[in-house]
């Protein structure tokens, strides 16, 4: 079980087991002495049973976390459903901040740095509503990072639905 703090906005373990995990399967980004999480990536291994969070020395429970969460993110419940999806999957799922997308996903077998992520990822829920212009931002995205479009459909239940755009010539 990885022992993780989250002092500010940050969650990071210097324990044996995340340096073993974030080898195997790619969770967290080594930084120094530590590994650091993403947010979804350590309510992913909350909820799994494979992380135990705290403030101080108060172990935060999965529910505290996901509140603490969901005052920087709106649509965390709905990006976890789909990050937990593709997780349990096999593919490895990173944030994407930099590329103006909610995540960027790999295709099984394949780890960040040995190649490119194949898609980039946004999440809906099934009663969100979209328009042309904000699909075609998206698609433009997806072009100019040189990766497909998928996009992720939640509904109620927290089932996944996914939509794969990609460019192809006549």
């Amino acid at each position: 079980m990885i022992q993780a703090h989250f002092i500010g906005r940050k969650i990071t373990s210097n324990t044996q087991e995340a340096f073993t995990l974030q080898d195997s399967s790619c969770f967290g980004e080594k930084s120094g002495e530590y590994v650091e999480y993403s947010p979804i990536e350590a309510l992913f291994l909350v909820k799994e049973n494979k992380m135990d969070v705290y403030s101080g020395k108060k172990s935060i429970s999965f529910s505290s976390l996901l509140v603490k969460v969901r005052k920087e993110d709106k649509k965390i419940e709905t990006k976890l459903s789909a990050f937990s999806d593709l997780r349990k999957k096999g593919y490895i799922v990173k944030t994407a901040l930099k590329f103006g997308a909610e995540f960027r996903v790999y295709e099984k077998g394949v780890k960040p740095g040995e190649d490119h992520a194949r898609w980039i990822l946004y999440t809906a829920s099934e009663h969100e509503s979209s328009n042309w212009h904000d699909f075609a931002a998206k698609n433009r995205v997806a072009h100019a990072t040189k990766k497909n479009l998928l996009i992720a459909i939640v509904d109620d239940e927290g089932d996944v639905s996914y939509y794969e755009i990609r460019w192809m010539r006549p």
